[in-house]
């Protein structure tokens, strides 16, 4: 039986049919049957009946079909309080949330009166939309009738503040959270997530600890936050004690683990977490997130296994543009340029709205030029990169074809475009040109660059580039400059910090420093380093002078 037919032709405005509308509209099962019962509505003149119009639109807002609830609503002359909220709160579950700040404000102009519910979603809004200035107004709005004051308008506040970033938005976060009388886990959340996004992770985690109930968006915002802010080892570290108290973790979890895992080449765990939950997801009733196999991906790639970042991505059932850029980052930086530029290609062809090369992407592509010395190619993809695809290049770019240029010998090109940047280079552009300085022993152009950057940068900062020029004055046996670059260095306070790597051993993470006796296996390690080294020197290996005595 059809919708139309389920509908009694009873008298028109009676109020059995409303209620007969009203019962189909709860029981409606896709936006064909809906749109079906939206005839009888206007046939027999309940348009104006909001008791109705919340029910009919409230699928086409959780649908995000707010085209069709836009016409809808539209022509309700005195739309009711609930009526605005559905609305208000469709807008700011979308990619429109300003639209919802531009209803908010006609509705202060009808005859509806906004409540709690209203606060709450245009709140929510206005922190998705990065909207502060309207929400600060709000708040204040809020201030004048502290009626409206509740544990979800407040946690919205928080939830708003804590998403700025800034130390006065993190600042007016806490103010409003010490204010509240009840506070839920949400609230929780929100000021966790506004001291990780602020960079106070100490903070952050004392107010972990703290937390009288946690749930997993509590323990996976700490272990991203952990990890963003480069506190990867605690990162792992809270993931197993999540495990411990048997919490059970999302699949948004498992991305801030990986996330963690590439960071520090933890590989056995990453390669757990694959087996283990994404591998058997056919046994679950959930799909794997896109984002899951693109952490998959990235994780594998950092840990040297390229070949598994591919078979991932290969399996994947559906692909982003975070997808094709990840496995093409991963190929460029493992050395494998052509093969990164043949998948940038297939990309390039694919099609898609939701399939376009980025700003990341195409770093990622000349970051594969300048390695491979695919010069020609890269003046051609930088040069389509506007042109093309509309991606204004930025500094970025810029010192990844400083550093192409660099690499192949072509100085007067390099420093060309570092005279014709739209912007003023940094470091990066400057040390990339030092960097080819080095590789082809340019020593008077790679002097004149360092003392660019000894002016321009703080010493710390300036140190590993003022270790390079010695070198490159030791390489070429220029000893005077040597002593003089030194002397500098230690005049203007310049310190470099110790070099730092890691590598995973049966489940730990070991971190090494240069020159480091503290690790409990240094005896073992220098041993085999040096039975390392004669091998490789009865090999015909001669070290350089440069890096053997030189190295600060």
């Amino acid at each position: 039986m059809s919708v139309e037919e389920s509908v009694p032709a009873k008298k028109r405005g009676s109020r059995a049919l409303q209620q007969r509308l009203f019962s189909l509209l709860q029981n409606c099962k896709s936006i064909k049957q809906l749109t079906q019962i939206h005839a009888p509505i206007i046939t027999n003149g309940f348009t104006q009946k909001n008791f109705i119009l919340v029910r009919l639109l409230s699928p086409f807002l959780t649908s995000y079909n707010l085209k069709y609830a836009d016409q809808v609503f539209y022509h309700v002359q005195n739309p009711s309080t609930t009526l605005w909220n559905q609305i208000i709160r469709g807008y700011a579950r979308s990619e429109n949330p300003q639209k919802s700040v531009e209803l908010f404000n006609l509705m202060e102009k009808s005859t509806a009166t906004p409540d709690g519910y209203t606060y709450s979603y245009v709140l929510n809004a206005c922190a998705k939309g990065s909207l502060f200035r309207e929400g600060q107004q709000l708040h204040g709005k809020i201030l004048k009738n502290r009626s409206l004051l509740n544990v979800f308008v407040q946690t919205n506040l928080v939830n708003l503040y804590a998403t700025t970033g800034e130390d006065y938005g993190v600042d007016n976060a806490r103010k409003v959270f010490d204010e509240m009388n009840e506070k839920n886990v949400v609230t929780w959340n929100s000021l966790l997530f506004g001291y990780f996004r602020n960079g106070d992770v100490d903070e952050a985690l004392r107010i972990f600890d703290e937390m009288p109930d946690k749930n997993v968006v509590s323990w996976t915002t700490v272990i991203a936050g952990s990890t963003q802010n480069g506190r990867c080892q605690q990162a792992l570290a809270l993931f197993r004690l999540m495990q411990s108290r048997y919490v059970e973790f999302d699949q948004v979890t498992l991305v801030a683990v990986l996330s963690a895992c590439a960071e520090l080449g933890a590989l056995d765990l990453g390669k757990w977490i694959h087996s283990s939950f994404v591998e058997s997801s056919q046994f679950r009733s959930e799909p794997v997130l896109v984002s899951l196999y693109n952490a998959l991906i990235h994780m594998y790639a950092s840990c040297g296994e390229i070949e598994e970042a591919y078979m991932v991505f290969q399996g994947m059932p559906r692909r982003n543009s975070v997808s094709w850029t990840t496995i093409v980052t991963g190929f460029a930086k493992q050395g494998y340029a052509h093969e990164a530029l043949t998948i940038f290609q297939q990309m390039e062809s694919w099609g898609g709205n939701d399939v376009r090369p980025d700003e990341i992407t195409f770093l990622a592509v000349l970051f594969a030029c300048s390695h491979a010395g695919y010069v020609d190619e890269g003046h051609r993809y930088f040069k389509c990169m506007k042109e093309t695809w509309g991606v204004e290049p930025r500094i970025e770019h810029y010192g990844c074809m400083v550093d192409m240029l660099s690499r192949a010998g072509l100085f007067d090109e390099a420093v060309a475009l570092v005279e014709a940047m739209p912007m003023k280079p940094n470091e990066a552009v400057w040390g990339a040109l030092l960097s080819g300085c080095k590789i082809h022993k340019n020593v008077r152009l790679a002097s004149s660059v360092a003392q660019k950057l000894a002016v321009e940068l703080e010493p710390d900062r300036a140190a590993g580039y003022f270790v390079l020029l010695s070198n490159l004055y030791a390489t070429d046996k220029r000893w005077r400059d040597v002593v003089v670059t030194r002397q500098k260095m230690f005049g203007i306070g310049v310190k470099k910090p110790p070099g730092q790597s890691r590598i995973e051993a049966e489940g730990t993470i070991n971190s090494f420093l240069a020159s480091d006796l503290n690790h409990k296996h240094a005896c073992s390690i220098y041993e085999m380093l040096g039975l390392l080294t004669g091998q490789a020197k009865l090999q015909g290996y001669q070290p350089s002078v440069s890096e053997e005595e030189l190295i600060v």
